[in-house]
C-alpha cells in the first residue's frame, strides 16, 4: 500500500503523472457512490441550475453526476489529455465547459459561483492558493465542497496486510508494518483546521460513506497503475511490485480482491 497524498516537495511533480495515460485513468479509476451526490445537493446546494466551479475535474468522474443533477459547470483540469477525455464524456451536456488550465493561475470569471467542488483533487492544489481562490470564486453563502477518498480497513483484509511485503521489497520508502486505518480513525482535522485558519468560511459539515469494490487481478493492477506514487517508481521497481501483487492475488486469493473505500464530503460555506 502507498499513500497517494503528496507532501510539498513531491506535489507538483506527482500531480503531472495522471495525464500520462488519461484513457487508463478513465477506465480503471472508480467513480463515487450515488449517495455522495445526494449529500452534495442537500448540503452544498448542487441542484438544477447551480453554478459549479469544479477544481481538478480529471476525466469527469464527478463532473458527469453533477451534470446529471442539472448543474451548470465550469470544470478546470490541468492535464490536456485528461481534459480531452472529460470533454468526450460530457459531450452531451451543453451546460458544462471543460477548461484546460491550472487552477492556481486560471483567471476567475466575474460572475461568482454557487459552489466550488473538488473531488479527490484539492490536496493537489497549492496550499498557499487553494482556500483564498476558492473563497474568491464563491458568492457569499456559496459552498466549498471537498471530496476525499481514502482506502480503509475492510474488504479482503488479509490480502492488504500480506501485500505490504511486496511494497517493502520493491519500494524502500514504504514504512515497515504499514496497515490500513479503520474508517472511524481517519483524521479530518487537517482540512477543518485549514478552513478555520483561513477565516472566510464557516464550520465544516462532514458526510461519510464506506463502500466496497471487488477487482480481478488485471483490474486491480490497472487501478494501481493510475496512482501517482506507483507511477513515480522506476519502471523496474514498478513492474516488480505489480508482478509480486499479481502473484499474490492469483496464488492466494483466487484472482479477486475487495477494496474498501471511504468517501468523505467536507462542506463549508463562505461567510
Amino acid at each position: 500500500m502507498r499513500d497517494d497524498t503528496p507532501d510539498e516537495t513531491r506535489r507538483v511533480r506527482l500531480s503531472r503523472t495522471f495525464d500520462e495515460d488519461a484513457e487508463l485513468y478513465d477506465r480503471a479509476r472508480p467513480g463515487y457512490p450515488p449517495e455522495l451526490f445526494d449529500d452534495l445537493a442537500e448540503v452544498a446546494g448542487t441542484g438544477p441550475g447551480c453554478r459549479v466551479l469544479e477544481v481538478g475535474a480529471g476525466t469527469g468522474k464527478a463532473t458527469l453526476p453533477l451534470a446529471e443533477h442539472g448543474c451548470r459547470i465550469t470544470a478546470v483540469e490541468l492535464g490536456a489529455d485528461m481534459a480531452a477525455v472529460a470533454r468526450r464524456n460530457l459531450a452531451g451536456f451543453e451546460a458544462v465547459e471543460i477548461v484546460t488550465a491550472d487552477f492556481e493561475t486560471w483567471p476567475l470569471p466575474k460572475e461568482p459561483f454557487d459552489a466550488v467542488v473538488a473531488a479527490t483533487a484539492f490536496h493537489w492544489i497549492d496550499p498557499a492558493v487553494r482556500m483564498v481562490k476558492a473563497a474568491d470564486a464563491l458568492r457569499p453563502g456559496g459552498a466549498l465542497a471537498v471530496v476525499a477518498t481514502q482506502h480503509v480497513a475492510g474488504g479482503t483484509e488479509e490480502f492488504f496486510a500480506e501485500v505490504q511485503g511486496c511494497y517493502e521489497r520493491f519500494d524502500p520508502a514504504t514504512p515497515p508494518g504499514l496497515r490500513l486505518p479503520a474508517a472511524a480513525d481517519v483524521d479530518t482535522s487537517d482540512h477543518t483546521d485549514e478552513v478555520a485558519r483561513h477565516g472566510r468560511f464557516g464550520p465544516v459539515v462532514l458526510r461519510r460513506h464506506e463502500w466496497d469494490l471487488t477487482y480481478t487481478t488485471a483490474q486491480y493492477l490497472d487501478v494501481l497503475r493510475t496512482y501517482s506514487g506507483h507511477r513515480a517508481l522506476s519502471p523496474e521497481a514498478r513492474e516488480g511490485l505489480l508482478g509480486c501483487i499479481a502473484g499474490l492475488i492469483d496464488g492466494r486469493y483466487g484472482g479477486r480482491v475487495t477494496k474498501r473505500y471511504l468517501t468523505e464530503l467536507r462542506v463549508s460555506r463562505r461567510v
